[in-house]
């Protein structure tokens, strides 16, 4: 087998993906290069104790690390126990994020090449201590070191990182999603819903993400239709949530978590309008996924969501600005109708996961 053909993943907790965009990502990715002839080893992280031990999945080779610790501490365990473990070929390496990047040196000591994409500007989070946003930024300087390249999911991002390497160290690839055409409606009667009479917000409950402020502007009068908001509260900040749901008028629905994808599906498609309220970072999937199923949206204004969504959407940076755009948008059928065209439209000539997903493989070949 030619030998920049054999690839190594690392940065996610796994596939087939259960937990984020960037396992999502894996997988597709994998399951793409595979088919066309690549020998992909995907690194799995799986809770508790134990031995390693190798998988297979759909002809992807996955290599699973059980680990005792939670959170961030074990996060870094694991990636350093796959980094170690991924040092010892000589396959390229594909590494998604930098949240550990320091531990890139060893690849670099070994000669080996490690893409790495460079997510967000983590260390702007808000979220994040001051300890951890200085870890966040320490890393992503090492990252622009010791990556033999980087890959942007959004041109801010790569406006940022060319301020600390050369332009022709990054290539720029935005995050992918599949087009919807249609989702099962019935699934949507436990909720007491029903198709294009109500409004979604998919995202984790923090003050970044605007929740506050969409379901604030939403409440501020009837508006016979509902707000779904997708989102663990159980852990989201006490004092956060309890804000949230004080804001909350009778018509906005909180159904928690949802980690079945059919209805995820369904929810999303059937939805008259999406509501983004992330305030940072690159190419967002949710944004993405909105595009791909044909959905009319209302974002938070900033450059990266501009930039995904384009001009033809509603965009707001405060909760007053919110109120005024579902005023417009809610009772007008018209527009709703044109910018889920306009959207689907965008979604095709940008975002689908073939196109995506080949700039990828032709960068492998051309830096591994």
């Amino acid at each position: 087998m030619n030998p920049k053909k054999t690839l190594r993943i690392l940065g996610t907790r796994g596939i087939p993906a259960q937990h984020g965009g960037f396992e999502t990502f894996a997988e597709h990715l994998a399951l793409f290069l595979t088919k066309n002839g690549w020998a992909v080893t995907v690194y799995c992280q799986d809770e508790g104790e134990g031995t390693v031990c190798e998988d297979e999945w759909q002809g992807i080779r996955l290599i699973r690390f059980p680990i005792k610790n939670k959170g961030a501490f074990g996060t870094i365990n694991f990636d350093w126990k796959t980094t170690l473990h991924a040092a010892r070929f000589k396959d390229g390496i594909l590494t998604l994020g930098y949240n550990t990047a320091i531990f890139g040196i060893i690849f670099r000591l070994r000669q080996l090449k490690n893409i790495i994409n460079m997510d967000g500007l983590e260390w702007r989070r808000e979220k994040w201590s001051l300890g951890a946003k200085l870890w966040l930024y320490l890393n992503e300087r090492i990252g622009c070191w010791v990556g033999n390249h980087l890959v942007a999911d959004h041109p801010e991002i790569e406006k940022h990182l060319a301020t600390r390497v050369p332009s022709d160290k990054i290539t720029m690839i935005p995050y992918g999603a599949p087009s919807v055409d249609n989702a099962d409606p019935e699934l949507l009667v436990p909720y007491g819903l029903h198709p294009q009479q109500y409004a979604i917000v998919i995202a984790r409950p923090e003050p970044e993400n605007s929740i506050l402020e969409i379901v604030s502007a939403f409440s501020r009068q009837k508006r016979g239709k509902t707000l779904v908001v997708l989102g663990d509260f159980n852990k989201a900040n006490p004092e956060y949530r309890s804000k949230v749901f004080a804001a909350a008028g009778e018509e906005v629905l909180f159904p928690g978590a949802v980690y079945d994808q059919q209805l995820v599906k369904a929810l999303r498609f059937n939805a008259c309008l999406y509501i983004h309220g992330h305030q940072v970072g690159g190419t967002n999937p949710s944004l993405v996924e909105a595009l791909g199923a044909g959905m009319a949206i209302l974002a938070h204004n900033n450059r990266y969501n501009r930039w995904v969504a384009d001009s033809d959407n509603y965009f707001f940076s405060d909760t007053n600005e919110c109120a005024q755009a579902l005023d417009s948008l809610l009772e007008n059928k018209a527009i709703l109708q044109s910018l889920q065209q306009k959207n689907r439209q965008r979604h095709l000539t940008r975002f689908t996961w073939e196109s995506i997903l080949a700039q990828y493989e032709q960068l492998l070949l051309e830096r591994l």
